[in-house]
């Protein structure tokens, strides 16, 4: 990277979303662009996530790219590995490498309201793009509860995202804090390899059977050599899934079923009905997400394994000891505590048109137009924003819609020509959010009656899309540039083309011109 070097669009982040984002402008003729990554290999993360059983809890052939199939997974439901090295070919195959900087953490992006770009500050040097793309993801900073005492703890922790890969636990006293995805992964796979295992759980989860196995050769024969074998198991696993959205979104009462199941589920492997109590969920299935193993209940019965149904309240030295004011003893805690979801600190990094944050802005909850873009930051999208998480499918669909977004967006400037920007109107902003949160009323996951990381300080849901994939698919087909005002730089290009019905005046900011479309 040199140090004034300017490109057309800056990506930040090298998962699905920002290698998906890059091989979309490729396929759009767009060249001049950079894949900003802070590691040093592609992967987001299934790069992070490397701990002990890690693995993908949607099917394999639903979750990848359809410009992308891979005819060649090992196992319908794909571990780590497998994935990571997914997008390693993916890389490859569309001739991203060029584009990628690597060791290029963001420190600021900041707007530039004369230039109409991007300043953006890394940890490399400095460039300028006229368009940004945040594929950060939701699910990229590590949340560690500040425990009282925690630095009086003589052992090892460390965070599922961050494995320590050097550090035994072979024989070790270990305590895992939380119940969530990662955890559900992790007991099973060190409970055999640990002197004694003390599971910390503020609120149980609703496991459902994991229906894996391996895909046999004859079936990956069949996939490589027919091709649309694959697009047809890739759409059946689809349609099923978008066929249970109702029950989410419309009728939780509806999921009873499911929550008999699951509660079968846990009857089988989990004999001993005081532990059965500490592990049945007292709130509705599907509103906190519904995890799936065969393994976790099992190895919860094991003789080297407590259950502590109470969250970990503070730590004296090698004492850990429960909410309950029960106490454990440990030589190494790992948290299974989730991410910075509601609050991504991407948000504190980029500075737009007021000179304010998107952190300050989203400070009573994060609100975006069609999960991508953000009043008073122009040319600044973000993949897998505001309100496009799923509970029940693979959020590569969504990934893909966005990216329809994205490209769409990138040919409105094009149209425009000269030196353009476009803005999310305000209105239109709170009027796409008024709309989901409306829609957010009735879901499981306001009406399941838990507590749950979709959810932000404030209690707003702003994390989950309450519809279908097709449905937002129709939402992100195209920009609509009467929800955007069209910002230009002033000078010789600034009566650029532009709708009949548009009108121009002057923003009351220092330099551009804001063209207000459809007004």
């Amino acid at each position: 990277m040199t140090e004034h070097e300017h490109v057309r669009v800056a990506v930040i982040g090298s998962g699905f979303g920002g290698l998906g984002a890059a091989v979309r402008l490729r396929r759009e003729g767009i060249t001049d662009f950079v894949v900003l990554e802070r590691a040093g290999s592609v992967g987001g993360t299934w790069r992070d996530n490397s701990y002990p059983g890690c693995a993908c809890d949607v099917p394999s052939h639903l979750y990848s790219f359809s410009f992308a199939p891979h005819p060649d997974w090992p196992r319908t439901f794909s571990g780590q590995e497998h994935i990571r090295a997914y997008l390693e070919h993916v890389t490859d195959v569309f001739g991203l490498r060029p584009h990628l900087r690597f060791d290029s953490e963001v420190k600021m992006m900041t707007w530039d309201q004369d230039k109409l770009r991007w300043g953006i500050e890394t940890s490399r040097g400095f460039l300028t793009a006229d368009v940004v793309v945040s594929a950060t993801g939701p699910l990229s900073d590590p949340k560690i509860p500040d425990i009282p005492g925690i630095d009086s703890f003589p052992g090892k922790v460390f965070h599922s995202a961050r494995w320590d890969h050097d550090y035994d636990l072979r024989g070790k006293r270990v305590a895992m804090i939380g119940t969530g995805a990662s955890a559900i992964q992790i007991v099973p796979a060190i409970q055999p390899d640990v002197s004694r295992l003390t599971l910390f759980q503020r609120t149980p989860p609703w496991v459902m059977p994991r229906v894996d196995r391996a895909i046999t050769g004859a079936e990956r024969w069949l996939h490589k050599q027919l091709p649309f074998t694959t697009q047809a198991r890739r759409g059946l696993l689809w349609g099923i899934r978008e066929l249970q959205v109702q029950a989410f979104t419309k009728r939780p009462d509806e999921l009873g079923l499911v929550e008999r199941l699951a509660r079968r589920n846990m009857a089988r492997a989990v004999r001993d009905p005081e532990l059965r109590a500490k592990l049945t969920p007292d709130y509705r299935i599907g509103c906190k997400r519904i995890l799936l193993s065969n393994t976790y209940y099992p190895a919860l019965t094991r003789a080297n394994v407590d259950v502590v149904d109470s969250g970990l309240a503070r730590i004296d030295g090698s004492t850990l000891v429960a909410a309950d004011g029960s106490t454990a003893e440990a030589d190494a805690i790992i948290f299974g505590t989730g991410f910075h979801v509601t609050d991504m600190p991407i948000a504190d990094r980029v500075v737009g048109t007021e000179g304010r944050t998107l952190a300050e802005v989203w400070r009573d909850g994060m609100k975006s137009l069609r999960g991508a873009t953000a009043a008073g930051f122009p040319n600044w999208m973000t993949i897998i924003g505001p309100n496009t998480g799923l509970g029940n499918s693979s959020m590569i669909l969504m990934i893909e819609s966005q990216l329809n977004y994205m490209a769409d967006y990138v040919r409105q400037l094009d149209v425009l020509g000269g030196r353009a920007a476009l803005d999310a109107r305000p209105d239109a902003v709170e009027g796409w959010n008024d709309k989901v949160q409306k829609r957010m009323l009735r879901t499981v996951w306001n009406t399941g009656g838990c507590t749950s990381w979709y959810l932000d300080a404030n209690g707003r849901n702003t994390t989950i899309w309450p519809g279908t994939t097709t449905e937002f698919r129709s939402a992100t087909r195209r920009v609509d540039l009467g929800e955007y005002e069209v910002l230009r730089a002033p000078g010789p290009n600034t009566s650029g083309p532009r709708t009949p019905e548009s009108r121009i005046k002057n923003s009351g900011t220092k330099g551009a011109k804001k063209v207000e479309a459809g007004a």
